[in-house]
C-alpha cells in the first residue's frame, strides 16, 4: 500500500468511538451498581442489564482492534516506504481493521435497539 497514512487518518474517528462507548460502559456500569444496591430490583432486570455490559465490552474489543490492525498497517507501510520496497499485505491488515470496526459498529447498533426496547419495558413495568 503506498499510501501509508490512509490507515492511521482513520484512526481518530475510530477513537471517539472508543471514548463514547466507554463513556456509555461507565453509565451502565454505575446504573447495574446502583440495582445491585436496589434490593427490588428483578433478577431478569439485572441479567439484561449484564447481557448490555457484555455487548458493549464486545463492541470495544472490536473497536481496539481495529485501532491495533490500522497502526500496524500504517506502521508496516511506512517502514516498506521508507526503505523503499513494496509490501502487498499491509492492506490486508488495514482491511481485517475495517472489517473489525463495523462488527463494532454493528454491536453497538444492536446495543441501541436492545437498550430502547429494555426502557421501554422498564417503563411499562413501572406503569
Amino acid at each position: 500500500m503506498e499510501n501509508w497514512y490512509v490507515p492511521v487518518t482513520i484512526i481518530p474517528g475510530i477513537g471517539l468511538l472508543i471514548l463514547s462507548t466507554s463513556n456509555l460502559l461507565v453509565a451502565l456500569s454505575d446504573e447495574i451498581k446502583n440495582l445491585i444496591l436496589d434490593k427490588t430490583t428483578t433478577t431478569v432486570l439485572m441479567a439484561r442489564k449484564l447481557k448490555q455490559l457484555r455487548l458493549l465490552n464486545n463492541a470495544m474489543v472490536f473497536l481496539y482492534l481495529t485501532v491495533a490492525c490500522l497502526v500496524i498497517s500504517g506502521l508496516i507501510s511506512g517502514l516498506a516506504q521508507s526503505a523503499g520496497t513494496h509490501v502487498d499485505f499491509s492492506i490486508y491488515i488495514t482491511i481485517a481493521g475495517i472489517a473489525c470496526a463495523l462488527i463494532g459498529l454493528m454491536l453497538l447498533i444492536l446495543y441501541s435497539y436492545k437498550a430502547v426496547k429494555l426502557r421501554q419495558d422498564q417503563f411499562h413495568n413501572n406503569c
